[in-house]
């Protein structure tokens, strides 16, 4: 059995100016980083962006601007034991950046866990999730039902970054301990029987 403590991915999806998702993802990895069985890396895809143009199927990128962008991201995500994607919600779905994030990679999401923290005005991003849910199912990872959502995300925070409703953090303990037992459970399934998707 492996006790080492768990790689956790969190990917900020948000790529707009003022983005309170800089503050929304500090609070989460501020969370994992109490925590003595979690290490956090948080991939900001602003400052990690990835190429926009797909190679044809099956061949590697053309470029060695694209190949150094990968470079900068796929070998965390494939570190990871499990990810906590923080997306904000654009039209009732989840950022371009973020899909383009997902679909530049495949086995780094293999039987993984994924945990949501999402923000918005009234649906608190709860759309952009229920699609997300979706497309990391065709990628083989196993999304956790339970998740932190905040509605008028402006109005959540103080200006250190904490959250103003007392109910928030022990949500997200009850979403990281369930996120922590999934990827200890599939950590150790894939030590014994690799997963083939």
């Amino acid at each position: 059995m492996n006790d080492s403590p768990l790689k956790v991915a969190v990917i900020l999806g948000s790529t707009r100016d003022g983005r309170l998702g800089t503050v929304v993802s500090n609070w989460i990895v501020g969370l994992l980083d109490q925590r003595g069985d979690m290490e956090a890396d948080l991939i900001d895809l602003v400052e990690t962006p990835l190429p926009t143009i797909f190679p044809v199927l099956g061949e590697p990128p053309a470029s060695q601007e694209a190949r150094d962008l990968l470079a900068a991201v796929s070998p965390r995500m494939a570190a990871a034991d499990a990810f906590v994607i923080v997306t904000p919600e654009y039209n009732h779905s989840f950022p371009a950046a973020l899909k383009n994030a997902i679909d530049w990679h495949g086995p780094e999401w293999h039987a993984k866990p994924v945990a949501f923290v999402s923000y918005g005005a009234f649906s608190a991003g709860l759309r952009a999730v229920e699609q997300l849910r979706l497309v990391l199912a065709e990628l083989h990872a196993v999304t956790i039902r339970d998740g932190v959502g905040f509605q008028r995300v402006w109005e959540q925070f103080d200006g250190e970054g904490r959250t103003l409703d007392p109910a928030v953090e022990p949500a997200a303990k009850v979403m990281l301990d369930r996120l922590a037992w999934w990827a200890h459970a599939l950590r150790e399934a894939k030590a014994v029987r690799p997963y083939a998707a």
